[in-house]
């Protein structure tokens, strides 16, 4: 998929939402796990639900590699799903990958030609040969943990060396690498106060955001201090949406949820471009 794409859609629905598809069987409905597949048909729920009010769909990897064979099926399932019955959506492996170079490779094959996902998460802490593998691929994106939301972020991505802090280095630094056209960052919600900063080094890219409503981010200050000409934003919400209810009607609550988000950001978009 590539970038106008996104744009398009993010245009089309009014939206720049992107849903985690973090499915937990401690967690799902229970009257699913009465079914062969509970995840996938969790899933599949959810995606009915909500495909018109998203323009992104993103599995973490983990929550399927932990329920072993099965669990990866139930990924494969719901990427196949998506690519066939909404292809204008886009699809990000959460998987933070990130390796030497022959390794990375194996990882790119897998998700951007064995899964068909549009992108994938990759740590950077190898540098531009653990990287670059992904991006060699044509209209897939690599989407790179650049300043997470998570307390830890702050054991090393804002320590200071030679005067900067890690996490611009990275970002700077990535920009000269092969094929950085596609490239997109992580950057958590918790630290809104960053994104002028981020956007004075990289003010085109897209920024994949979590950290919004559960964690305590506030989507007003993303958008103002994060937000380009074209949006350049996605903002993940896992936990708020898809496990809104636990009962029969969890996908129309989730539903409800991701339209509550939606109409946030269609009166961002509104006020913004006034």
């Amino acid at each position: 998929m590539t970038t106008q794409e996104i744009i398009e859609q993010i245009q089309l629905k009014k939206s720049f939402l992107c849903i985690g598809l973090d499915a937990d069987l401690t967690k799902i409905p229970q009257h699913l796990l009465e079914l062969e597949d509970p995840i996938f048909e969790f899933n599949k729920a959810i995606i009915d639900a909500t495909h018109d009010l998203c323009v992104s769909y993103k599995p973490n990897t983990a929550f399927y590699e932990a329920y072993g064979i099965k669990g990866w099926q139930s990924l494969q399932k719901t990427i196949n799903y998506i690519n066939e019955k909404h292809p204008e959506i886009f699809t990000i492996a959460d998987a933070k990958r990130g390796d030497i170079g022959n390794t990375s490779s194996m990882y790119a094959k897998a998700f951007f030609e064995d899964l068909n996902f549009d992108s994938v998460t990759v740590a950077p802490y190898m540098g531009k040969d653990s990287v670059e593998p992904f991006l060699a691929f044509q209209n897939k994106h690599t989407i790179l943990l650049a300043l997470t939301s998570n307390e830890g972020a702050f054991d090393f991505q804002t320590l200071e060396t030679n005067g900067t802090e890690l996490y611009k280095t990275v970002i700077e630094t990535s920009k000269q690498w092969n094929n950085s056209e596609n490239l997109m960052y992580v950057v958590g919600a918790t630290k809104a106060e960053y994104f002028t900063e981020i956007r004075k080094i990289i003010p085109n890219s897209f920024l994949l955001v979590p950290g919004v409503g559960a964690q305590g981010g506030s989507l007003y200050d993303v958008c103002k201090y994060g937000m380009n000409d074209t949006v350049g934003l996605l903002i993940n919400s896992s936990r708020a949406i898809i496990y809104a209810s636990k009962g029969n009607d969890f996908a129309q609550k989730a539903r409800e949820e991701a339209m509550k988000m939606q109409n946030e950001m269609e009166t961002i978009l509104s006020t913004f471009s006034s």
